[in-house]
């Protein structure tokens, strides 16, 4: 069924072929990551031609050493040379688009990044539920939190025990996201004061972490009360991610500021699940928040104080930022079997990140919410 997508998408191109490269691509059109390529002709079947690892069998399979290989194992398959031929530019090195260009001399090469970003953004049943399952699990983790704290803990510290908890449960510990230099571990805890630093990575929220080399999340924070401490831990438990922040507290938070915050975040979904479905423009979500953020006062810590990001929410799927994104100036329209997590976020001196963030997916009446862990703040 994919390659038939995809195939549909290179007559709307006019491309005649696809050379999928990339691990989450791979993935994606094999079932399975391999050290190589899969070719996906207009028509016929897709071939493999693989580096490693060894042991893979099947009629459309064809081991190489170097992808010059390529156009001769084609040629002896009775496959016509591309005209034009679409490939992964946004994620090719040059040094290897220089070979693949050799290899297809005569050939017209255009970037297909998109082509996969957009088959990948519809999900079909089966994907969306490997993403329900990985929700269960997921709720089943966060509602083990309250039972990990103890007194002088740091919010590494329990990065570290939630990691446990989701690896005991099956958790594959891979967090894949897409993107130039986008990097994470697992998650983000954000305890107090730390969620106001700044982070060079393209997330609704930074963190300083531990280290120059990884400057995101948790940062070594003891937990104290009145600090908001946000975990946004990742959920990998089949290979189809999702997404999930809720705040928890030591004891307590009474800032009134922090409070009301926390609960527009919750009324903001609910508002938006009121008018999503298929159809309605991803833009048109993120200025329904907006409009409810401007009208409450809390425009100055809307995603971020010190640094705000510019976005409101992403897809969800193989990797954790796919199509569609909530954003201002997003062209994305919803469609059934889209899978995205909304996460509007504040911000607030003093106490740290609060408001929710949850998965939903777009069905034919509406939205979805598959991770049902209580939205309110945790007291532990």
């Amino acid at each position: 069924m994919r390659v038939e997508r995809a195939q549909q998408a290179l007559q709307e191109c006019g491309a005649d072929a696809l050379l999928v490269s990339s691990n989450v691509n791979l993935l994606y059109m094999a079932g399975q990551i391999i050290n190589g390529y899969v070719y996906v002709p207009i028509t016929g079947q897709a071939i493999l031609f693989v580096r490693r690892p060894k042991g893979i069998e099947g009629a459309n399979v064809s081991y190489i050493r170097k992808p010059e290989d390529i156009p001769a194992i084609l040629a002896e398959r009775g496959v016509a040379a591309p005209s034009k031929l679409a490939f992964e530019a946004d994620f090719m090195s040059y040094s290897e688009y220089t070979r693949v260009a050799g290899c297809f001399a005569d050939t017209e090469l255009v970037n297909g990044s998109g082509i996969l970003r957009s088959l990948r953004a519809v999900k079909s049943e089966y994907e969306l539920d490997m993403m329900r399952e990985s929700a269960r699990k997921h709720d089943m983790v966060y509602a083990q939190i309250s039972e990990m704290y103890h007194k002088g803990m740091s919010d590494v510290e329990l990065s570290a025990a939630i990691e446990s908890a989701g690896r005991k449960l099956g958790s594959l510990g891979i967090f894949r996201i897409g993107g130039s230099s986008m990097e994470i571990f697992g998650g983000s805890i954000l305890a107090g004061e730390n969620a106001d630093a700044p982070s060079p990575y393209d997330f609704a929220l930074g963190g300083a972490g531990m280290h120059p080399s990884l400057p995101i999340g948790a940062n070594g924070t003891v937990l104290e009360p009145e600090m908001a401490i946000m975990v946004d831990m990742g959920s990998n438990f089949t290979g189809y991610m999702t997404d999930m922040s809720r705040v928890f507290a030591v004891e307590k938070i009474t800032n009134p500021l922090a409070l009301r915050a926390h609960q527009v975040s919750i009324d903001i979904q609910n508002e938006i699940c009121k008018v999503a479905k298929p159809g309605v423009q991803a833009k048109a979500l993120y200025e329904l928040a907006y409009s409810i953020v401007e009208k409450e006062g809390l425009k100055e810590y809307f995603m971020g104080h010190n640094q705000q990001a510019g976005f409101m929410g992403h897809g969800v799927g193989i990797e954790i930022n796919e199509l569609p994104v909530l954003a201002p100036r997003s062209r994305d329209i919803l469609c059934k079997g889209m899978a995205f997590a909304m996460e509007p976020k504040f911000v607030i001196p003093g106490v740290g990140a609060v408001g929710t963030e949850n998965t939903y997916i777009v069905t034919e009446d509406g939205l979805e919410r598959i991770t049902h862990f209580p939205q309110e703040i945790q007291i532990i």
